[in-house]
């Protein structure tokens, strides 16, 4: 699709669902001002400690995403729509393609609403509890090119499961697994504890910075692959590993960011209360022959603060926490055990500056800042802070 002098695509190609989704908030404001815009919110949340570098950008802005997710519903003729919810609401806004999705996973999404239309499923009512679909959750692998399909249903019972998913692999042959979620609880959670593979291993893999990574349904993955390589690229490139530290990869998910570092390191310790994501990582780490990682589940802060009451040596603490940031304790305990460098991954601007506050005020000081743009569009801001333990007077 065209794209103006600006980056900004054609107005021919502007999202019908703009102003009723709320996912892409700046979908028409030209993306060199988004830029603009997000480098003056994070260089005044973070100039009070350091100069932030130059913001990392995207060439090319559009359907970097590849985990897509879909709602179902249905009209008022009782038709299935799929979409998302509008902003404060569980009203769908139907969605058949989407400028920040990737391309492969939206013209899946459709081709499950319409073979589930043929097989007469009902979509789940919220407010009755009755029906079958609930959402589709697609992941697609960048360079692999694999592809999950995860059905998230109100029971365990899909009729003529075989025969819908033989069909669904017609349309697409490039979907490597499908797996059944079931979600029979009334929670806006997306999915369910139980889950069983219909077709496949029931994960898929993707490469990034040179490694292979496993992915499950409800592990996570950075959504942008190629933001990612920059926003881990530059996580490294802070780290300075010279092949003899002990690193703690907190928060670490499915391992990237440790297994990552391991070739530069010593030894890697990585550690998550999600166990499906512990599970993985620990394949992960096998898979990519890396001899020098352990992972742990367990509470990060828990298992800093052990370590500190051990006494255990720490040089470099790599954390990626969730939007709200790192708890007040994970965070004392890191000045208890005080690694020498610090680089912290965030999502969220405000509470990135709140936590660098207090690491600041016990001790450290803030080397290196950038932001990188992970999600175009969006108000969102990634980032990677490098702090360094001040010297002793």
């Amino acid at each position: 699709m065209a794209m103006d002098r600006t980056g900004q695509k054609a107005k021919s190609g502007r999202c019908p669902a703009a102003g009723k989704c709320g996912g892409c908030r700046w979908i028409e404001t030209p993306y060199q001002e988004q830029l603009k815009r997000k480098e003056a919110r994070f260089r005044k949340l973070m100039e009070p400690y350091c100069r932030p570098e130059p913001m990392i950008g995207m060439e090319e802005p559009w359907h970097y995403r590849n985990k897509v997710h879909a709602v179902f519903g249905e009209d008022k003729g009782r038709r299935l729509i799929s979409g998302t919810y509008a902003e404060n609401s569980h009203r769908i806004v139907p969605v058949d393609s989407c400028l920040i999705e990737d391309e492969r996973a939206d013209a899946i999404i459709c081709s499950v609403r319409e073979l589930a239309q043929s097989f007469r499923y009902r979509a789940y009512n919220e407010d009755t509890g009755y029906g079958l679909l609930r959402h589709v959750l697609i992941r697609v692998g960048e360079e692999t090119g694999q592809v999950m399909v995860v059905l998230v249903l109100a029971s365990p019972i899909l009729p003529s499961r075989n025969h819908f998913v033989r069909e669904l692999l017609k349309r697409h042959p490039e979907i490597t697994t499908v797996v059944l979620n079931v979600n029979d609880r009334k929670t806006s959670m997306i999915l369910g504890e139980r889950q069983q593979v219909l077709y496949g291993k029931g994960y898929i893999e993707d490469r990034l910075l040179g490694k292979v990574f496993r992915i499950s349904p409800k592990s996570f993955y950075q959504v942008n692959p190629l933001q990612t390589q920059k926003l881990y690229g530059k996580a490294l490139e802070y780290a300075a590993l010279t092949g003899r530290e002990t690193v703690l990869d907190a928060y670490c998910g499915t391992g990237t960011i440790g297994i990552l570092a391991s070739g530069g390191a010593g030894q890697v310790i990585g550690v998550e209360s999600n166990p499906e994501a512990v599970r993985d990582a620990r394949i992960n780490g096998r898979q990519n022959r890396v001899k020098n990682i352990q992972f742990y589940q367990n509470d990060a802060g828990e298992l800093l603060r052990q370590m500190a009451r051990q006494g255990a040596a720490l040089d470099v603490l790599l954390l990626d926490p969730p939007r709200s940031g790192s708890s007040q304790a994970f965070l004392q305990a890191a000045l208890e055990i005080g690694p020498g460098r610090i680089v912290y991954v965030s999502c969220e601007p405000e509470t990135l500056a709140r936590d660098v506050k207090l690491l600041t005020e016990g001790g450290y000081r803030v080397q290196r800042t950038v932001a990188v743009d992970m999600f175009p569009h969006t108000e969102g801001i990634e980032s990677v802070t490098l702090l360094t333990k001040r010297r002793a007077v």
